[in-house]
């Protein structure tokens, strides 16, 4: 099978977004796409997306020594932002969609891009290791379901609810201004990190949809191919 019949044979998913800034989100991306200079393609996009991630983990890590590394981490979750959103709608308007490149690019550098996220929050001293490793699996795991869902299913969920990728972001920025005036919490009359807080009812959160989004998913390709 050559690339031109691959590409043809291949399946599009139907994208749903359903988070609370996805519609402003996508007016956003529209305009920026189309003011975009010709010389960036939505491979530059990408890549800054992902260098963007990286400096992210990078920047925690030195947050353990200077806590103003943390403004750093905005800079960087805003453009990982840019680049990792703007990459694919950029390729849309300007009709040059490679799906099947596109999909694996993404997302493996999502994968990528994650474990560096986790494995400067874990360097920081804002959270316990056992957290940000949490995390990484709850994150990879709701990954994988989303993954197999695309395949069989021809449904590619790019939020949770009302929950994405921009609001995990705006979550985390919001979080790091919290931390440069204390990186502590109260619960339940004990002091505790922030971010052990926070990390531990996001995976928590991330494993529980994971789990129920399986349940369905199954039970909805089950009716589709029940046994004979």
């Amino acid at each position: 099978m050559n690339s031109t019949t691959a590409s043809a044979a291949f399946t599009h998913a139907a994208r749903i977004n359903r988070s609370f800034t996805a519609s402003a989100e996508k007016r956003a991306l529209h305009w920026m796409a189309a003011r975009t200079p010709r010389w960036i393609t939505s491979d530059h996009l990408t890549a800054l997306g992902f260098a963007a991630q990286i400096a992210a983990g990078i920047s925690y890590a030195l947050a353990r020594h200077h806590r103003g590394a943390l403004l750093l981490v905005i800079a960087c979750l805003l453009l990982n932002w840019v680049g990792d959103s703007l990459d694919g709608t950029l390729a849309r308007v300007r009709h040059q969609q490679r799906p099947r490149y596109g999909f694996y690019v993404d997302h493996i550098v999502d994968i990528f891009g994650a474990c560096a996220l986790m494995l400067g929050l874990g360097c920081s001293g804002l959270l316990h290791w056992p957290i940000a490793a949490a995390m990484l699996v709850a994150f990879l795991l709701l990954s994988a379901e989303s993954y197999l869902a695309t395949y069989t299913l021809s449904i590619f969920q790019l939020s949770q609810g009302l929950f994405g990728p921009t609001e995990v972001r705006i979550f985390l920025a919001l979080g790091n201004l919290e931390l440069l005036r204390t990186p502590f919490a109260t619960l339940f009359g004990h002091r505790i990190l922030l971010f052990d807080l926070g990390g531990a009812i996001a995976a928590v959160v991330m494993m529980t949809m994971a789990a129920v989004t399986a349940v369905r998913h199954t039970a909805e390709l089950y009716r589709q191919e029940p046994l004979p």
